[in-house]
């Protein structure tokens, strides 16, 4: 690959280093689909223009089990980012520090479910809330400097990666571009990697994506891509499609693919909050109980309760109680009261109350199934029969009476009863009550 020349590195240029960078990629590393490689691609790339955003997407690389390739793919980023700080267990004051210098380099955390599971989460808390806060730009850290008894801010804004079994901090996850990595499977090989050895490749690449990007700072600066998302999505994802933008080629369009289906697979997978799982469980009781404009509080509990999938059966001895359920919603200003039902009053919670929450904070309910309607054009046949709905007019029948005179059966219709010894509907060969009745009246 030949070094861009120029002041200015042209996009076929940008888009020859990007296509390189990706070729390493895949060389070390199966990543779990093409979306997820051109994402890291353009994640290693945008680190060396760090100066010019005002978001620093996080990259959480993350495995269900050991051997997945998150620490291989770790050696890659390294390899290839902006002034790599890789570490296992640095302390918060340490990684204050490092990051405060003015040029920042791109933080590297291996093993960081050790850092953010368990016991240690508590412990930790400094350094999760500096990766918070490092997503966006004039976000410093302040403490007092004891020594000269001023206060002093400490820059937090940073590029960081992070590697571990299973899911990261919700907080940091929603501010990262995530990639689920999964072991190899049969037949699935790459190429050993020895630090060594492939390290100066991987460093020859770096050189050229700074170069590229280093020259084109004010561009990158005033961008602004248009995005598939919004929010906090487009602030995480809008410097790798600004860096796709500037390389050409095919990227532009790989880069928003990327955007798409990725922040649709965080969206599906996100642990969902306690309330929020509550207001779609209570959306799915109003539905099975049919809608009503009001469910009794004993009612809404034992649905919840009872659902053996749901987690509210184990919210202590006795379940969710109305108390519990009651402080859950209260956030979003839901109450009960006294609500007057056809059997008498009891508190409950009417359905308009939660609309407004159910609108805003749970994803769309399903769709109820349809049953596809026949096309009137298209006769319907009885089951198990040759005859069509309306087309035979004769009754079925159970049993036959022989009329006087002739062979011919005559089909008796069950669907009516025949008439009693008092000319009256109702069993064959008994009285209706009320001609019983008249029968002991008139002989008494």
């Amino acid at each position: 690959m030949n070094q861009p020349t120029g002041t200015h590195a042209d996009p076929a240029d940008g888009a020859a280093i990007l296509d390189a960078l990706h070729a390493c990629l895949n060389k070390y590393v199966i990543l779990p689909s093409a979306e997820a490689v051109d994402a890291v691609a353009l994640w290693i790339a945008a680190t060396h223009a760090q100066a010019a955003w005002a978001h620093a997407p996080r990259l959480v690389i993350r495995a269900p089990e050991k051997r997945c390739g998150k620490s291989r793919l770790l050696d890659v980023v390294e390899g290839c980012c902006h002034d790599p700080l890789i570490t296992v267990n640095a302390s918060p004051a340490a990684v204050y520090r490092a990051i405060g210098t003015g040029h920042p380099p791109t933080l590297l955390v291996d093993e960081a479910d050790t850092i953010f599971g368990g016991k240690n989460a508590d412990a930790n808390e400094d350094l999760r809330g500096l990766l918070n806060a490092g997503h966006q730009r004039n976000r410093p850290a302040i403490r007092w400097d004891a020594g000269t008894q001023k206060l002093e801010k400490i820059p937090t804004f940073a590029m960081a990666a992070l590697a571990g079994i299973g899911a990261m901090p919700d907080t940091i996850e929603d501010r990262a571009v995530v990639i689920r990595m999964r072991r190899r499977a049969p037949g699935e090989t790459v190429a050993p990697y020895r630090h060594r050895r492939d390290g100066p490749a991987l460093r020859t690449v770096a050189q050229q994506l700074a170069g590229w990007l280093g020259a084109n700072l004010a561009t990158l600066e005033a961008a602004e891509p248009p995005m598939p998302v919004e929010d906090r999505a487009a602030d995480t994802w809008e410097p790798l499609v600004a860096v796709a933008d500037l390389a050409g080629g095919t990227w532009p369009a790989r880069a928003r693919h990327a955007v798409t289906i990725l922040t649709a697979e965080a969206d599906e997978s996100t642990n969902v909050s306690t309330r929020i799982r509550l207001l779609v469980d209570i959306r799915t009781a109003f539905t099975a109980l049919g809608d009503p404009p009001a469910v009794a509080t004993t009612q809404l509990l034992k649905v919840l309760n009872d659902d053996d999938e749901a987690p509210w059966a184990g919210s202590g001895p006795a379940g969710l109680t109305g108390k519990k359920l009651g402080d859950l919603l209260r956030e979003f200003g839901i109450t009960s009261g006294n609500v007057r039902f056809p059997v008498g009053q009891a508190k409950g919670y009417t359905r308009d109350a939660f609309t407004d929450a159910w609108n805003r904070y749970c994803p769309p309910a399903p769709a109820p199934p349809t049953v596809p309607s026949v096309p009137s054009s298209f006769p319907q046949v009885i089951p198990g029969t040759d005859r069509t709905p309306g087309t035979d007019q004769t009754v079925p029948a159970t049993r036959a009476a022989t009329a006087p005179g002739t062979d011919r059966s005559v089909p008796v219709p069950q669907s009516v009863p025949p008439l009693s010894r008092q000319n009256e509907l109702g069993t064959g060969g008994t009285d209706t009550p009320g001609a019983s009745l008249a029968c002991q009246r008139s002989t008494s």
